[in-house]
């Protein structure tokens, strides 16, 4: 009992050892702490149940539900009693975490913040891997098994961190493995008696025999390997999170931006695991007592890089205290104006952002997991998700003239936003020239911002698609400026691009649109609606909305006073505010010509970097899967008809050929075959018995193998052909063939084999019921029982070929070999 008992601990310290790479995962040491706590009550349930005696399944029971009271104790939901026991409610509670560790796996790249659905997901992992470990390890005494559930803790860094994986806690894990062989092989030994070395002579309890040292020996270079060849092989070098946030676009309009680096949020993997663009999902619902409003926002792309736009991570204070005014910084022509509204987030959408107009200044029905990004102007969570969320929120909306914009002053050089909001990754060429085009002779920043607005029109060749075109440039921002085909993400990004290339603060922004549903003061949101759209920074407006996706592509699109519909057939008044562009089948706006061919319905952000397609039709996928699963069923049927024409051709063969006359010159009364080829003869009595037996088996008549053909032709013709005469002759003569062809030295010739195997069949489904004869002619029993017989005689040559490779690299034992050595 006490080697148990230090097992047992051994085991739970060697999980926790093997827990070491999550570390690289985590911004904290949370996890351990918390996986610590659950592992001690797993060890010291086990240790009490071993104490009790309980059976195996009885401890597993016990350390199952201690793991349970620690995560309750560890996550409580408020709905426990005595903090420590589970009720329903706590169930659905992990039920939510779990939902949501799923979201936040896909929000945040590593290392990752502690979110509670990330750690709870973490201590279940590690708890349940430690159930394992004790089983395996004292419960069965199989310590080496246990490296296998330890070997799942490890994959998790190796599946998501981004870099190379580290090599430290790879090493502590294999040595927390490497502690629990040894310490089972003490245990073994001590429980044998007294230990020796390889010449035969006892030794003290710490003096390391030869066999010992081989063995650590081994298992140093195993774990040195393990270590230096992943750093050799180049496509070990990242994980799975590598592929997945260096592949999707980033609604930049490149459509190969990175997804978020360590710790930052994945707008674009938030997104992907919720929305389905190949049908209509409801979002969001958005009550508002403004008349127009412009668009609801979730988040921003502020960090400019060669792959293009990322979000960067944010930070603010709950939303649930005071939040900053904008009056407090509004300049002279911003108006401003307060409104109410209330969202409604749906199931089908679960993403750590919430969907809020821009700049909130009071919020409720949100707790102080909610922040504010006053800066991003986002509200966000790591610890929570928006999935069906209902909230209320106060907001100022600001609306600028041209007059005000062209009024507001150049950013200095050195002013943190201009420093930070016109970053890009370095100088190219072309865009260069173009913004030194376009701006040329403007004045002042809104009328530079304004002419590469413009630029995005119909009369210089941009057309809407949904699909993009591919260049030659080897920059994506090139080939769309070049090619001029592209929907939201690439209009948002290429006019922030041009901007910052302009001097002037831009960002991309992410959210809805209007959408064309609306009742009264309340907008249905799906994700047709999703867009992107860019936001210019004024010193003394703040950031300032320009929509420069084509407005006859996006349903529910909005423009402005200072940033009116450039593919308009008539300017928007000026003073007018903000109006709704009408998106109808009736009132398609744009220059008319061939272009309005290309033009599309905007259907929402092109999530992971691909671009929105039409959706195939689905029924030639169900009618493949039909037919290919009648060609499965038909195999069966397929191969009995196959035996069976090969047997009839075979047997076939036997008729009779033209009778010889008699001693009188006159023909014969008795055919008498001439020349007959007596193998030949003998395979076809053996084909049409094989035939005989496999017909049995079909209509399910008992066959006997050890029985005489002529045995089973009588039973047949006791027990299955009753009266019928002709198919009782067929069975004799069947039987008295077979027979011949087994013990006789001449077998039996001449004889019509194959319209006897066709009476004994007819007899046979004459008498069968509906079911047997069904099945006999779609799934032939002698054809399934033939192909179960294959199975297992190969299943038993494989098992011979094991033991006998097992046997042969026995000779070669570290054991055998250093005994031989001794012997010498």
């Amino acid at each position: 009992m006490i080697s148990s008992r230090n097992i047992g601990v051994v085991a739970a310290a060697a999980t926790l050892l093997a827990a070491a790479p999550l570390s690289a995962i985590f911004q904290s040491w949370t996890w351990l702490i918390e996986s610590i706590i659950a592992v001690a009550v797993v060890a010291g349930v086990a240790a009490l149940t071993r104490l009790a005696r309980a059976p195996l399944w009885g401890q597993v029971l016990g350390m199952l539900a201690g793991l349970m009271f620690a995560l309750t104790w560890l996550f409580p939901s408020g709905r426990e009693l005595l903090a420590i026991v589970p009720t329903p409610g706590t169930f659905a509670y992990f039920g939510d975490l779990l939902a949501g560790s799923m979201q936040d796996m896909r929000s945040y790249g590593v290392e990752v913040p502690d979110t509670d659905p990330l750690l709870f997901i973490a201590v279940l992992g590690v708890g349940g891997v430690a159930v394992l470990v004790d089983v395996l390890a004292v419960g069965l005494r199989r310590p080496a098994l246990a490296g296998l559930p330890m070997l799942a803790i490890y994959s998790v860094p190796v599946a998501v961190y981004v870099d190379s994986v580290p090599a430290v806690p790879f090493v502590v894990g294999a040595a927390g493995y490497l502690w629990l062989l040894v310490t089972d092989n003490v245990d073994r030994v001590r429980r044998f008696g007294r230990r020796f070395t390889g010449d035969g002579r006892d030794v003290d309890v710490w003096e390391a025999s030869p066999l010992a040292s081989a063995g650590r020996r081994l298992a140093a270079v195993g774990v040195a390997l393990a270590v230096v060849l992943p750093l050799a092989v180049p496509g070990m070098t990242g994980g799975l999170l590598d592929s997945l946030s260096r592949g999707p676009g980033n609604g930049t309009g490149n459509g190969a931006g990175s997804g978020g680096t360590s710790g930052r949020i994945d707008l674009f993997a938030s997104l992907a695991g919720q929305l389905n663009q190949s049908q209509v999902a409801d979002l969001v619902k958005v009550t508002t007592s403004e008349p127009d409003p412009f668009y609801l926002r979730y988040a921003v792309a502020d960090e400019l890089r060669p792959s293009g736009f990322q979000a960067r991570s944010p930070s603010g204070r709950p939303v649930n205290r005071d939040l900053p005014n904008p009056a407090d910084r509004a300049g002279r022509g911003v108006q401003q104006t307060s409104y109410r509204a209330t969202v409604e987030v749906t199931k089908s959408l679960s993403m750590s952002l919430m969907p809020v107009y821009a700049e909130p200044t009071r919020t409720e029905d949100l707790s102080g997991n909610w922040l504010y990004d006053s800066n991003q102007q986002v509200v966000f969570s790591n610890r929570e998700n928006s999935r069906g969320r209902k909230y209320s929120f106060d907001y100022v909306r600001s609306t600028f003239t041209p007059a005000a914009l062209r009024a507001a002053p150049s950013l200095p050089t050195d002013h943190p936003v201009r420093r930070q909001m016109t970053a890009t990754p370095g100088a190219v060429p072309e865009v260069e020239e173009l913004v030194k085009a376009l701006v040329q002779g403007k004045r002042t920043d809104y009328d530079r911002v304004l002419a590469i607005y413009q630029h995005f029109s119909a009369d210089n060749g941009f057309k809407y698609r949904l699909s993009t075109e591919s260049g030659s440039s080897g920059q994506d921002i090139v080939n769309f400026l070049t090619n001029k085909v592209g929907y939201c993400q690439q209009y948002a990004a290429a006019m922030a691009w041009l901007v910052r290339s302009a001097g002037i603060p831009a960002r991309v922004a992410f959210g809805f649109t209007n959408g064309s549903n609306r009742d009264g003061d309340t907008f249905t949101l799906t994700n047709l609606n999703l867009h992107a759209w860019t936001e210019v920074y004024f010193d003394g407006a703040g950031w300032v909305p320009f929509d420069a996706t084509p407005a006859y592509g996006v349903p529910g699109s909005t423009r402005s006073a200072w940033a009116p519909d450039t593919d308009a057939p008539e300017p928007t008044t000026p003073g007018s505010g903000v109006t709704d562009t009408p998106t109808g089948p009736e009132a398609s706006t744009g220059p008319a010509g061939p272009d309005n061919a290309d033009r599309d319905t905007d259907e929402g952000l092109a999530l992971g970097g691909t671009t929105p397609n039409e959706q195939p039709p689905v029924w030639p996928w169900w009618a493949a899967g039909l037919f290919a699963l009648l060609a499965l069923l038909a195999v069966p049927a397929l191969r009995r008809m196959a035996l069976r024409r090969r047997r009839g051709g075979r047997a076939a063969t036997a008729a009779t050929v033209p009778a010889s006359v008699d001693d009188s010159g006159e023909p014969g009364t008795r055919p008498v075959v001439v020349g007959a080829d007596a193998n030949r003869a003998r395979a076809d009595a053996h084909a049409a018995w094989a035939e005989l037996l496999d017909t049995l088996v079909d209509f399910r008549v008992r066959v006997d193998p050890t029985e005489t053909p002529r045995a089973t032709a009588d039973r047949l013709v006791r027990d299955a052909l009753d009266d019928d005469s002709a198919a009782i002759g067929a069975a004799r003569l069947l039987g008295r063939a077979e027979e011949r062809a087994r013990y006789a030295r001449d077998p039996l010739t001449g004889e019509q084999l194959l319209p006897a195997l066709r009476a004994i069949r007819g007899a046979l489904t004459a008498r069968a019921d509906r079911r047997t004869r069904l099945l006999a002619a779609v799934l032939p029993p002698s054809v399934l029982l033939r192909w179960r017989t294959a199975v297992a005689d190969r299943s038993g040559r494989m098992v011979a070929l094991s033991g006998r490779t097992r046997y042969r690299l026995l000779r070669w034992n570290p054991r055998r070999l250093l005994a031989d050595r001794a012997a010498r």
